[in-house]
């Protein structure tokens, strides 16, 4: 299994929506290709001629996903040690790895381990764009772009509406407005659904000025059952910028109602709106 990572919507803060946790890790199916002939051009091996050493590292594997999952990282770490055990070519358990350590903290080891999974099989899209990710997280942007156009390169990546999403975020935390722009669009037109890339596509509008571009897709989520306190208050200052007063008037209040405890609702009651 290929589990992925994306970015928490607002580019760094606390992720809101309880579903979420199922765009975090968005599960591929498992790689079965034997050892030694890791990416390359022979079919996909199935149940019935898998090598043993791989079958058994599958199952495990499918253990240590199940306990990632539920946030239980030691008992999945202690998984993947048996997992790679069986068979130290499974790329699956090197990238399940990275992300473990990501959770802890621990770049060097996440590092190690994605490289790891990336020597094994470099045209995993699902690899490349956890790697780029936890690149980005460390600021080191042209590395991390790097990786996100590899794991575009492969056709048959199914990840691409995720990858241009983490890419556009990249961007905009590496000051390339104009490519951040381009990258979010081009996830959006992917996946148009995504709140995640409809917050980041609309809040880097609006810091660029271009306010009604902005309104046009944070409404288009203010409308929806995923809002929240961040999203209501970008459409606040947008339709603020815009001089709709009552369009204003009508999200702070959902603001209030809603969520009486964040720090939105403080920074509107102080009418903090260009803090």
């Amino acid at each position: 299994m290929r589990p992925t990572v994306t970015p928490s919507w607002d580019a760094g803060r606390a992720i809101a929506w309880s579903w979420l946790a199922g765009t975090l890790l968005a599960l591929g199916g498992c790689a079965t290709t034997p050892p030694g002939d890791v990416g390359s051009s022979r079919d996909i091996v199935t149940e019935s001629d898998e090598p043993e050493a791989r079958r058994r590292a599958r199952i495990r594997m499918e253990l240590a996903v199940g306990y990632f999952e539920q946030g239980q990282t030691n008992v999945a770490l202690d998984e993947l040690k048996q997992v790679i055990a069986a068979d130290p070519t499974f790329p699956d358990a090197y990238n399940l790895r990275g992300l473990i350590y990501m959770r802890l903290n621990d770049m060097r080891q996440a590092e190690d381990s994605f490289k790891r999974a990336v020597s094994l099989n470099p045209r995993d899209g699902n690899v490349q764009h956890n790697y780029g990710w936890m690149l980005c997280q460390q600021s080191r942007y042209d590395e991390s772009l790097r990786a996100f156009d590899a794991a575009m390169a492969n056709p048959t990546y199914a990840g691409r509406a995720k990858t241009l999403m983490a890419q556009g975020v990249c961007e905009a935390r590496a000051g390339r407005f104009e490519q951040a722009e381009r990258s979010l669009a081009r996830a959006y037109e992917l996946d148009a659904g995504n709140p995640i890339t409809g917050f980041n596509l609309a809040n880097l509008l609006f810091r660029r000025g271009d306010f009604t571009r902005a309104q046009f897709y944070i409404r288009r989520l203010n409308n929806s059952e995923l809002a929240n306190a961040e999203t209501l208050w970008l459409g606040v200052k947008v339709e603020r910028r815009l001089g709709d007063q009552v369009a204003m008037r009508q999200l702070g209040e959902q603001l209030k109602k809603r969520f009486p405890q964040s720090r939105e609702v403080t920074a509107y009651e102080r009418g903090a709106f260009d803090e």
